[in-house]
């Protein structure tokens, strides 16, 4: 019988191993799990920080389409689990009827939903043309991303899962002066996708739990499922640091409530 694809789209300034643990979780449940990276991502964030040029070069669309083109390669639809841009990429594709179902974990903006007014004072400026990127020191990762944990710990993820953001990328988000245009968008009104699961984390200083409960007030007048789901005392390494499994877990407590199972029954 085959089993329900899960494809995990991990966040910006992170490494597709940031689902490592999530991806193993899965699997041991019965799940055809995977987290495939980004154009231009090596196998480790460490390899990644050393060669970023290629990296530099993807913007939201064609990060976007990426991944949709990984979700269409299945005969069955698969679960989206997407994290910070991951997040927002995965409501674009439900909302596009692309994928059964999607989880959205501290994502980044969609729609007119405005970035905080302390976001521009958290990213650090970048200058160069194509292929650009944007790093994160060890101390901003740990004040932004890792801010809920302690600082060995900090360290620790640092060292695993931390990469450069390509400065397009970044832009296309509206984090700098320059914006390219409404890409962080997903259509709300769509009643026909497949069930929502938006979750944040309380002390999340990247995307704070403000966006993440604005993107769910959005689709309030959508009769899709749609959830929330916050966590206290978490910040924004909430999938990654040591208290991963509680999320996971709820993940996969949320998607057999709303009847996505391991192994879809037979016709």
């Amino acid at each position: 019988m085959k089993r329900t694809p899960v494809v995990f789209i991990h966040g910006v300034w992170l490494h597709a191993l940031s689902w490592e643990s999530w991806v193993e979780r899965f699997v041991s449940r019965g799940f055809l799990a995977s987290a495939p990276g980004w154009p231009g991502e090596m196998a480790t964030a460490r390899d990644t920080r050393a060669a970023p040029r290629i990296l530099g070069r993807v913007g939201l669309d064609a990060l976007t389409d990426h991944y949709a083109a990984i979700v269409r390669s299945f005969d069955t639809a698969p679960v989206l689990v997407g994290h910070s841009v991951g997040g927002l990429i995965a409501q674009h594709l439900i909302a596009a009827d692309v994928g059964r179902a999607a989880v959205a974990i501290a994502p980044a903006p969609i729609n007119d939903i405005p970035l905080p007014a302390s976001y521009a004072r958290l990213l650090p400026s970048a200058r160069g043309g194509a292929g650009a990127t944007v790093s994160l020191s060890p101390e901003r990762f740990r004040r932004t991303v890792a801010n809920a944990v302690a600082p060995e710990e900090a360290r620790r993820l640092y060292e695993r899962y931390a990469m450069p953001a390509p400065h397009r990328l970044l832009t296309d988000l509206g984090c700098g002066a320059e914006r390219r245009g409404p890409h962080a968008t997903a259509d709300v009104g769509n009643a026909g996708r497949g069930p929502l699961l938006l979750v944040s984390g309380q002390e999340d200083r990247l995307v704070p739990d403000s966006v993440t409960r604005a993107a769910y007030k959005q689709y309030g007048d959508s009769t899709a499922v749609t959830d929330l789901k916050q966590f206290a005392d978490r910040g924004h390494s909430l999938v990654f640091d040591s208290g991963w499994r509680s999320v996971a877990d709820y993940v996969l407590a949320w998607l057999t409530e709303r009847g996505v199972r391991a192994r879809p029954a037979r016709r």
